[in-house]
């Protein structure tokens, strides 16, 4: 039986580190990318004794929030559990987590439902010697950790990816994380299995194979490679007659395959129970849910509805949902009212001179794709308005936008005037200009009347280019026809 006559089911277990001023349990700030090992440590980090932790207010709140993003249900009451393990990045010898009662419960993403988020602090980094030693870095320990763990309703590599994707994009929107994988800000694990017969959820544990579960995955693309080599290593396993066998496994990059690291815990191994060191919550007591929920900005997927409205839709206007501050700029530039007869013409040309002009601009002078660096939205908007009145021809409106973005706060209309970029837009004058393109080029001209179609641009282009780029192409394609 090949993969293919196989049904996959997949869940994943997602941490990304939360943006608070400071960790989880204590003041120190939370910046574990210091560029020091240990600095950002007191004794709580460490676990000493008689050191009591207490909780971020903050992090709780972006956890809240982030499960209001995805139509979650908030409990109301919750407490946190001590997870217990002992390794050399978890001083304590227990991790300070939660397991019955979760913070979040419910909600999906793109119809993937969502089992749970709860909240967690984050662990030391070990790293090893060539000499044999392990060395051990404090300064991630007790970082805010949020982590959300899906429904075992996913089934294919793809869209557990695309799920990972769009988990990131509400992260940003919301400000709860950067949820940089590169950095570690945002980790991925996939439980992965395979049957005869297809689960119908949850409640179908029955249908459902041996779980594997794939560690810290660190980019979107290795979530999807490692899942579908998990699915075709536990196929060739079922195939051969054999049983998998339950556990963590890694991933290789280099070598583009899992491979086994332990076997896998259940959660009477961890001998969770509730951390007396820590007060019960209710959550109502310490916030308003519904003022919470007021202050969720535009997320993706309203974004996107948003975009198509304008006109702008489909996979083109991921640059710009990718992109926070260039989204909120592209917005800003809409006029508040439709000034223009035809629908979403503003929107179509405004975002093309941005993510092609200005984007390309910027990338070439290695400047990031930020509002700071963007022009004026009055300035922006004005050459828009220029460009759709045919006041600027794109020529013009290209040398225009170099000089915006090194001046913010552009006149647009003035420098257009100084400068000589105000379209002509008068037939008599262009019709001079015309005539005297066909007498400096009579040979061709005598080609392109002979049929010759493909020089009709050849001559716009003479055009425009005696005209200094102010003349009207589309007037000048005109005359040239009638002539």
């Amino acid at each position: 039986m090949s993969s293919n006559e196989y049904f996959p089911t997949i869940g994943l277990e997602i941490h990304a580190e939360l943006h608070t001023k400071s960790k989880m349990w204590c003041g120190c700030i939370n910046d574990p990318f210091v560029g020091k090992p240990n600095v950002n440590i007191c004794e709580v980090c460490m676990a000493h004794p008689g050191t009591l932790p207490v909780p971020n207010k903050e992090a709780i709140k972006k956890t809240i929030q982030v499960g209001l993003s995805l139509g979650s249900n908030i409990a109301d009451f919750t407490e946190f559990d001590r997870k217990n393990y002992f390794y050399p990045d978890i001083p304590k010898g227990y991790q300070i987590s939660q397991y019955k009662l979760p913070i979040v419960s419910g909600g999906n993403i793109d119809g993937i439902e969502i089992t749970r988020i709860h909240l967690e602090e984050d662990t030391a980094k070990s790293s090893h010697d060539n000499d044999g030693y392990t060395l051990v870095d404090f300064n991630r320990a007790g970082v805010p950790l949020m982590e959300l763990v899906t429904e075992p309703v996913i089934h294919n590599a793809k869209d557990a990816g695309n799920f990972a994707r769009e988990l990131q994009r509400i992260l940003r929107y919301v400000g709860a994380s950067e949820a940089n994988m590169e950095m570690g800000q945002m980790r991925v694990e996939a439980n992965v299995s395979i049957s005869k017969n297809k689960p119908s959820g949850n409640a179908d544990k029955n249908n459902f194979g041996t779980k594997c579960e794939v560690k810290n995955l660190n980019s979107f693309r290795s979530v999807e490679e490692a899942i579908e080599y998990e699915i075709e290593r536990q196929s060739a396993i079922l195939d051969e007659g054999g049983v998998v066998v339950q556990e963590t496994r890694g991933w290789d990059e280099n070598k583009q395959e899992t491979f086994s690291q332990r076997k896998k815990e259940n959660a009477h191994d961890y001998r969770y129970f509730p951390d007396p060191d820590l007060p019960k919550m209710y959550l109502s007591e310490l916030f308003d849910i519904e003022e919470l929920r007021k202050e969720i900005p535009l997320l993706p997927s309203k974004a996107r509805e948003k975009l198509n409205s304008l006109c702008v839709g489909g996979g083109i206007s991921e640059i710009l949902i990718d992109n926070i501050e260039a989204l909120k700029y592209f917005f800003s530039i809409q006029p508040e009212s439709e000034i223009f007869a035809e629908k979403g013409k503003f929107a179509q040309i405004s975002f093309n001179y941005l993510v092609t002009d200005i984007f390309g601009l910027l990338k070439k002078e290695n400047k990031e794709l930020s509002i700071n660096n963007f022009p004026s939205i009055s300035s922006f908007r004005t050459l828009i308005e220029m460009i759709i009145t045919n006041e600027l021809s794109s020529r013009g409106a290209k040398d225009i936008l170099v000089e915006m973005l090194s001046n913010k706060n552009l006149d647009v209309r003035k420098f257009a005037e100084e400068k000589g970029l105000i379209q002509k837009n008068d037939t008599e004058a262009l019709k001079k200009i015309v005539n005297e393109v066909i007498a400096d080029n009579t040979d061709k001209w005598n080609d392109f009347k002979n049929g010759n179609e493909k020089l009709l641009m050849f001559f716009v282009g003479q055009c425009m280019k005696k005209s200094s780029g102010s003349g009207n192409p589309q007037m000048f394609q005109e005359i040239i026809k009638s002539v």
